[in-house]
């Protein structure tokens, strides 16, 4: 009897054991299929993450827009090269190929350029290649032209409105500094006489408008003539400048020499 007992006691410990073992590797294969499903997610949200884009797209058009209209005429009048690592480069617009991949067919007709699709807005335009087209935008050297907008005024482009707030001193005095360095960087004026004039215009251009004098922020463009006298030859230019609220009555003609005067245009 005492021998029987025994033996089922041995037979009972090892059902147990064998019974314990089964959910450990039953738990072992559930993990194993749980980090299997688990990194085709952690893939995708990696990829996701590597195109997530901290740059504003309309800010970058506005001082994409700037550079063309109220610089890129004098340095095409120049025959100028703009450097690549000049920050007003096309090539330092994170946006540049995406933007000339629009296609303006109507008033309320945009198409994409890379999927030939439609759409009613550009602003709808716009969704459709941070949704389809992400992965075209190079990222590779966090090159944003929205980072230029303090010194190029796009508050004024794309407000077209003067501001009605208080001007900032120190606000004022950054942007001047950030501009001011654009147009060394830029328009070296040690690269010879080309570069000196472009030096002197972007001056005038965008970074004299950097001030708080008269209390108001308030800029404005005005047509005129740019003209420069050098050594060599009158420089003159249609152009349309930025010039503080004080400076905007009777200004037409503008002249720089070495100092900061204004002249007006002969009637």
């Amino acid at each position: 009897m005492g021998r029987a007992t025994e033996i089922v006691s041995i037979l009972l410990f090892i059902a147990l054991s064998q019974h314990r073992v089964l959910p450990i590797s039953s738990f072992s294969h559930t993990t194993q299929d749980f980090e299997e499903s688990e990194a085709p997610r952690n893939l995708k949200q990696e990829r996701d993450h590597a195109h997530e884009v901290h740059c504003s797209r309309e800010r970058s058009r506005a001082a994409w827009k700037i550079i063309e209209e109220y610089l890129m005429p004098f340095v095409e009048r120049e025959l100028y090269q703009i450097s690549s690592s000049c920050k007003l480069h096309p090539d330092n617009d994170l946006f540049r190929d995406q933007e000339q991949h629009k296609i303006h067919m109507d008033t309320n007709e945009w198409r994409c350029g890379y999927c030939k699709k439609s759409f009613r807005a550009e602003k709808f335009l716009d969704q459709h290649f941070d949704n389809r087209h992400n992965n075209l935008l190079n990222v590779s050297h966090s090159k944003c032209f929205a980072d230029l907008c303090g010194a190029l005024h796009c508050d004024l482009v794309m407000n077209s409105r003067a501001p009605k707030a208080k001007c900032n001193p120190a606000a004022a005095v950054r942007n001047r500094h950030l501009c001011e360095s654009l147009a060394d960087s830029c328009f070296p004026v040690n690269r010879g006489l080309s570069a000196s004039r472009l030096h002197e215009i972007f001056l005038h251009q965008f970074c004299d408008a950097h001030t708080c004098s008269g209390g108001e922020a308030a800029k404005y463009f005005v047509s005129g003539y740019f003209n420069l006298d050098f050594d060599d030859a009158s420089y003159v230019l249609p152009c349309r400048i930025f010039v503080p609220q004080e400076m905007r009555k009777g200004t037409q003609e503008l002249k720089r020499i070495s100092g900061h005067g204004l002249k007006a245009k002969p009637s």
